[in-house]
Order: C-alpha cells, then structure tokens, then sequence
C-alpha cells in the first residue's frame, strides 16, 4: 500500500464511529519484513572443485571479543573434503592464522560428516555446501581484527586435488552487531555433536565383542533414519562400517561395527578410552568411552517414546504438545504481557451491551477468527524466516525498530480514536467486498480487534506455551503450522467462550453516556502502551530516538484535535503538513534516529553486579564449585519485569545470590543477538523471560519456569551446589 493510499484512509470524518481501519495494520506489513544485515565475509577463492570464503557472524569485534566465524565451502558437484578423522584415505583443512593481528586463539569445531565409500575405502566428510563453524577470542576487544587464514584441504571425487585458499578479513570494534551469515554459521554450529539430548540421540549401551568388535546400542527421538557411527583414537584397531538393525519403527538402534587390528601383535582395545560419535543425517552425539567398561542401561534417560512404534510415539508426542500450546495460550490471556490489550477486550464486551444474541456472537467469533488468523501468520512467517536462513524467536518482532514504530503509531491511532478526537472510516474496498459478501463490514473491526490483540500479546512467554514454541521451531512445518494453531485457540478461547455464551455480553446496558467514560479510561490504557513500546525503542536506538516519535506523535494528535482551527488557518495545506508529521513518525528511527545504545550488562538488579551472559564460561565457572544463576530478559518482555520485581530483587533471593560461590550472569535481549539465541536454543527455548541455574550437581542446568517463585529459585540454587 502506497503511503498517499494509506493517509488517505487515515483522514479524519464524520462517518460512522468505531469503526478502525485495517489500513492502520498496513503499517506492520513493512515492520515485519526481515531488515537486511551487512555482509562480513571474505572474497570467494575459487576453484574447479570448490569455492571458499571467510564468514563471521557478527559485523564487530563485540565488547567481549569473543568471534563467531565459519569457513564457508561450496563444492563442486560430486566433489567432497574431509572430517576431522577423514577415514582410510585424505586429511582435513589445516587453518594457518599467523598472519591474523589481535587474534587469541581459534578453533574449529566439526558438524556430523557423511561416510563415503571408494574402491572399497571407507572415509569420512562433506558434500555440497558446508561451514566449518571456528569460534576465536581477539587479544583486545576493544581493536579491530585483521584475520589472515591459509587453509589447505583435499578435494576428491575419482581423484583427489589438494588446494591453497588465502583469506582475509578485517572486523572493526564496536558493539554487537549480526551478520547475514549469523544464521547459517548457527545451523552448522547445531549440528556439532554434543551429548545427544538436543539431537533426540540417547547413547544407551557400548560393548566389546569377540570378533573384535563392539556392538551400540541407542535410542532417538524422532526415529533413526539411517545411523552411523566412527570410533577414533582406538590404538592399532580401525573400525569398518557398521551393521544396523532397527527395532520399534526406528526408534531403537543397534549398531555392530568389526574392527580390523592393523598389526601382528595390537594391544587389548578393553581399557582403552576412544572417541565414539552416533550420527544421523544432521544429527548426532559424541561420547568419550573407556572400552569395557559397559554403560549402564538405566544410566541416561531414554528418548524416543516408550517402546511402541515411532510414528506412534511421534504423534503422540504432538499430541500432547497441541494441549501444551492450547493452555499456553489461555494462560497468556492471564499474563502481564496481555494488560495492554485489556481495554481492547473490555472495549469489545462493553460495545455488545443490548445488542441482539447473534451479532453479540458473530462479532467475538471475529476477533477469534483474527487470533488464529494472526498466529497461523507467525507459524507461516517462522516458517518462510527459516527457509530463508533467518534466526527465528518467539517476540523477535519487539527486536525491530521499524515494528515497535508501526505498533507506537497504531496505539497512538486507536487511542485517540478512543479518545473521540476521530473516527476512522472502514476502507471503501473493504466495505464494498463486506456489502457483496451479505456481511457486516463491523465484522471486519473485530477481527483486526483480535489481530492487534495478538501482536501486542506476543512479547512474552507464558507457562507451557515457550516449551511448545520450542517443539515447533525444532520440528518441520506441520508441526510448527499446528502448534500456533493451537497456541491461537488457547488465546482466542475467552472470545470463544463469549461467542458459546453470548449472555454474558448482552446482558450488560446498552451503550450511552458511560460509554464514553469507559473509552476514554481504556484511551489512557492504550497510551501507557505507547509509552511503554516508546521505552523499548528507546532501549534499542536511544532517548533521542524516542523522544523525537513521542513529540511528533503528540503534535500530530494535537493537529487532529485542533483540526477546525488548523483547516480554517493552514487552509489545503493542513493534509500535507499531518501526512509529514505522520511520514516523519513512521521513518524516525529505521536506520536510527541517533545511535543504539551500549551494550548493556542488564543491570546489576541488586548489590551484586551482573556479569554479561558468557555460555562457554560457564563450564569452566561450574568446574572450580561456582553456581551459577542465569536470567535472559529484555526491556519488552513486562513478565521478566514483574519476574525481576516479585522474586530476583527480594531481599531473600538477593541474599542467595550474595552468598559466596554464586556468579550472576544476565543476558539482555532486547536487541537482537544471536549468541543469545543459540543459548536458548540448546534448551530448545525460542523466548524469554528463560532462567536457569548451574552448579557441580547440575552443569547441565537446571531450567526454572517463565513465571518464577522464591521458593523454585531456591530449590534450584540448593540443589545446584554441592553441600
């Protein structure tokens, strides 16, 4: 929609009164779409079997100095390179970073490989397109980064090619800022295998066989597809590919692998402490074992259901996800992220007072047909976000200044709307296609009533609704398309609940004069929103950002008031000068309006400071007997307020915290960042408020719910320590 067609059908009149235009949701349209990120790669060094470049996820050094970086390859059809062990033949891509100026360290971590067989060779590497994820730490954070690597790799098909490439890159200094291969440097990242519980793999028994062999036995969550395994480190043995058996429709797996000793007189492989990595597809685990010494089988909980068959137990599993979402989404009607669309709920009670049964129900059965319309367009978005290679979370639009600008301006719209300052006319098309259709254009009202009641109901997570969010973005997409259907039925179920009964609202008088009473109180509601989401741009782009959209906001409402005064003094120019003001408000800030603030550590809340969020430090924190207290919020998120307020500021858990031993560590995402993301996702969280807590007794975390209580925070810390 062109920005003339928009002011347009923005223009104050006389017509019909409530009536809010959908032009106004216009404005989200172009909030929503992703904003393109600035590229921080390398050239390509090109070759007839492959292209590679240098990548980083982050267009800055970043305050900590920590860098994300990613050797991008690109292969030629039918052409491979090599895994960290590559197998019978070839060697992996050795990296030389001598060349590089304020460079630590640099390591490069291995995604699950593809097994490749040869003329009888087995070996193991890439095809296609592959990151090599290289995590860094720069010698002084605050200087720029000059990276120089020289990486030799092995190309082969029917024969090998070894090849040079010679890369650079110069990263500047500053705060962070993701890159446009932030996400696929995330992907491969995730397919670095770990202990397993993420990938759904679960490492249940290791035996040594005569033979030699040994003999894995795992389950998986989904069901296996087709499971490998490579064992790496075993002294005079090599292992060949394995012989699988599936049971319970791919949900338990048995591997048999030979091994071949590789002289006269090998040594015993009982006692030996290898390598053993379980992969399938993108997925996998890996495990240092000490062979012999047999895993007990009740040691790690199973995964992948409960020994019936793995579609079964896959569908179950979404079936009792769908009713996790479902109250979800109820329970978000409860939560302190709704109290914004409160008087858009009262408004909608209130209006159907003495109106007749069946308009009372058509019209709620409409705002219920927006909520689900509205989260049927998240799972959709999250869908096309993905495939497009773009980070997705649940709130993601609260980290875009151009949407909390639309979301200020529509507010501000429908309070002075409720204000009685003017009345918004239904866009003719609109009405035209309502009239063809025997319907009531109202309806088309209360249907955008439930769309902008799910846009601004969205910036936080309820209880149950992030573990289903989390399911879905790590699913596929009938998955993600049927959790927010049902997280858009919880929502809507007040609505509906009206729409059953439609009494409830009838019965209530008809509207009058305390009518206006009630919608100037809820116009007052509408603008503490504004002034709220003007707080978080102003958290994300500056004061000066916020104060600038607040002022021209304020005079374009003043100009609406005082209309008659402004025609009969500025004549025809009085529509030119409010669709400036109104052009002015909507582009205020997108690239910024002053700069974006300094990476904050997210305040010290309390009189201990708070350390920035560092993932990989807390390993080594939880290695000398720390415990380690993590809270991940954002300044749009009013449940971690109201989280921070009842429990992490009380005097009680700040005494918990204070004690010695304990580390606090907060990480703000208020602004997007994808270290922050890839936290999250390890627990398959996808929203904040998230809290967890680290200890000796707990170094994988223990994760507390989106609604914390002193009595839970304390039970974690508790028995997060040792003794």
């Amino acid at each position: 929609m062109r920005a003339t067609e928009l002011a347009r059908q923005l223009t104050p009149t006389r017509q019909s009164p409530g009536r809010l235009a959908a032009a106004v949701l216009a404005l989200l349209v172009l909030a929503l779409a992703p904003q393109a990120a600035g590229a921080a790669a390398s050239d390509w060094a090109r070759n007839e079997q492959a292209a590679l470049r240098l990548i980083a996820a982050g267009e800055t050094v970043g305050n900590q100095g920590e860098l994300r970086l990613g050797l991008d390859f690109d292969m030629a059809e039918g052409w491979k390179i090599y895994w960290r062990s590559p197998g019978e033949a070839g060697y992996p891509p050795r990296v030389d970073w001598s060349g590089s100026d304020n460079l630590a360290d640099a390591t490069i971590h291995w995604p699950v490989p593809h097994r490749f067989e040869l003329f009888g060779l087995q070996t193991f590497g890439y095809g296609g397109r592959v990151v090599l994820p290289v995590t860094a730490k720069a010698e002084n954070p605050g200087e720029p980064v000059r990276l120089k690597a020289s990486v030799d790799y092995l190309t082969c098909a029917d024969i090998c090619v070894p090849r040079t490439a010679r890369l650079s890159l110069t990263l500047p200094p500053g705060a962070p800022e993701p890159a446009e291969d932030a996400h696929r440097i995330n992907t491969f990242m995730a397919q670095v295998p770990g202990e397993g519980a993420a990938a759904g793999l679960d490492l249940r028994a290791v035996r040594l066989t005569d033979g030699p062999g040994l003999v894995i036995r795992a389950r998986a969550g989904p069901a296996f597809d087709d499971p490998d395994a490579v064992i790496e480190g075993a002294e005079g043995y090599r292992f060949g590919k394995p012989a699988v058996s599936l049971a319970d429709g791919g949900a338990r797996a048995r591997l048999r692998l030979p091994a071949t000793a590789e002289g006269t007189d090998p040594p015993d492989l009982a006692g030996q402490t290898v390598t053993l990595t379980l992969f399938d597809g993108e997925r996998g685990l890996e495990r240092e074992i000490t062979l012999g010494e047999d895993l007990a089988d009740a040691a790690a909980p199973a995964v992948g259901g409960d020994g019936g068959d793995g579609a079964a137990a896959a569908w179950r599993a979404l079936a009792g996800m769908l009713g996790l979402a479902v109250l979800g989404g109820l329970i978000l009607n409860l939560m302190p992220c709704v109290l914004p669309v409160l008087s858009l709920k009262l408004i909608a009670v209130v209006n159907h007072g003495g109106a007749a049964r069946r308009q009372t129900r058509v019209g709620f059965l409409a705002s219920a047909a927006g909520i689900l319309v509205s989260f049927l367009g998240f799972g959709l978005g999250a869908i096309v976000l993905q495939g497009l290679g773009t980070a997705v979370g649940w709130g993601m639009q609260f980290q875009q200044p151009a949407f909390l600008v639309a979301m200020t301006l529509v507010v501000s719209v429908f309070a002075c709307n409720l204000f009685g300052l003017f009345e918004i006319p239904m866009p003719r098309v609109i009405a035209r296609t309502a009239d063809r259709m025997g319907s009531d254009s109202g309806l088309v009202t209360h249907f955008f009533t439930g769309v902008l009641a799910t846009l601004l109901a969205t910036p936080c997570s309820a209880p149950f609704l992030g573990t289903a969010v989390g399911f879905a973005l790590s699913r596929g997409v009938v998955e993600i398309l049927a959790i927010f259907t049902a997280l858009g039925v919880g929502l809507a179920l007040p609505y509906l609940a009206i729409a059953a009964a439609p009494g409830l609202a009838t019965a209530l008088p008809r509207p009058g004069k305390w009518m206006l009473r009630v919608k100037q109180v809820m116009g007052l509601a509408l603008a503490g929103t504004g002034v709220w989401l003007l707080t978080v741009l102003a958290a994300q782009r500056g004061v000066e950002a916020a104060v600038v959209l607040g002022a021209l906001i304020l005079i374009g409402a003043a100009l609406i008031a005082l209309r008659g005064w402004v025609t009969d003094l500025l004549g025809r120019r009085a529509l030119p000068v409010v669709l400036v003001l109104v052009a002015a408000a909507a582009f205020a800030t997108p690239p910024g309006l002053g700069s974006a603030p300094a990476e904050r550590s997210g305040g010290d809340g309390g009189r201990s400071a708070w350390r920035p969020l560092d993932a990989p430090r807390i390993d080594a924190l939880v290695a000398q007997g720390k415990v380690v207290f993590v809270d991940v919020t954002a300044e749009w998120c009013i449940t971690c307020k109201v989280n921070k307020a009842a429990v992490i500021e009380t005097d009680a858990i700040q005494r918990r915290l204070d004690r010695p031993g304990v580390v606090r560590m907060r990480g703000d995402w208020t602004r997007r960042d994808d270290r922050i993301a890839d936290y999250l996702a390890r627990f398959e969280r996808y929203g904040v408020p998230f809290n967890a807590v680290y200890g000796p007794k707990a170094p994988g975390g223990i994760t507390l719910p989106e609604v914390l209580t002193q009595q839970a925070v304390t039970r974690a810390l508790d028995s997060a320590a040792d003794g």
